[in-house]
């Protein structure tokens, strides 16, 4: 007798009682009806959805963070740096969910432009405890939220906690590098500053002979980071020029002239100045 399979040891289950298996673990329909265009516009359903995807990588490159900060308080580097290692493709699809709306024209974009009324990307919730987690704190960026206030709440939590760049400079203090109880004992809810004796500490990191050192090894992780996040930056606001050229933005923001400001600005930033020294 032959062994191959029947076409009906082949055919997948087709019959389950409720909804679908995949449906109760994706929620692909409450994903996929998410979307309610305000124009007559067709390419503002490009729009929305791209935004909504946009929250998802937030949504996960938070998990990521907030795993790698835990873990380097526990001096758990393996962990911190996988939670790290996971997120660079996240951050570059991130950065590719630009693409489907990175070439709109301004015609294009003042077609449905109007429906955003006052909304505007700054008012993320999911982006600002991303920024937190990168340093990037503004007590005054949370004040939009205090209409919701879950989202408040997790956001006041986010601001006066260590970000992933602090739980970085406690262990690099913890391993015998020289980081100044200014920046060990600093205010968690400010923005962070960079630091000359930072600098001087991940210069002696990268000096040590050995050059796989699991240090140098999370200082590159960083800086991958860093580099991706810059990227998302600027391609936001190359984006924004071509959609909108100097007009204001949105919600009241200046617009392209805000985000020219950000852009300039690099996350973990004595991993950087470091490099002109090595």
């Amino acid at each position: 007798m032959s062994d191959a399979p029947t076409d009906e040891a082949a055919t997948p289950n087709l019959s389950f009682e409720g909804s679908t298996p995949y449906e109760d673990y994706v929620q692909a329909s409450v994903l996929t009806h998410l979307q309610h265009p305000l124009s007559n516009e067709p390419g503002e359903m490009a729009f929305l959805v791209t935004t909504q995807v946009m929250e998802l990588w937030f949504t996960l490159l938070v998990h990521e963070w907030s795993t790698a900060a835990a873990a380097l308080r526990q001096d758990d580097l393996p962990t911190a740096t996988a939670a790290l290692r996971r997120s660079l493709p996240e951050l570059e699809s991130l950065n590719a969910s630009w693409k489907p709306i990175a070439h709109l024209t301004p015609a294009q974009f003042n077609g449905y432009r109007s429906a955003l009324g006052e909304g505007s990307g700054f008012q993320s919730a999911m982006y600002r405890r991303l920024e937190f987690l990168l340093g990037e704190k503004s007590a005054s960026m949370i004040v939009p939220h205090r209409g919701t206030p879950s989202a408040h709440a997790e956001l006041e939590k986010a601001l006066t906690e260590p970000s992933l760049y602090d739980e970085v400079l406690r262990l690099l203090a913890r391993r015998g590098h020289a980081i100044p109880a200014a920046v060990l004992d600093r205010d968690p809810a400010l923005r962070y500053e960079p630091h000359p004796d930072v600098e001087a500490a991940w210069l002696a990191v990268y000096a040590d002979e050995d050059q796989d050192s699991d240090l140098i090894r999370l200082g590159e992780l960083l800086t991958d980071v860093a580099e991706l996040v810059w990227r998302w930056r600027n391609d936001h606001l190359v984006a924004t020029r071509r959609a909108m050229g100097a007009k204001a933005g949105t919600g009241g923001s200046a617009g392209v002239a805000w985000l020219e400001k950000r852009a300039a600005k690099n996350v973990f930033p004595e991993l950087w100045t470091a490099r002109s020294h090595v």
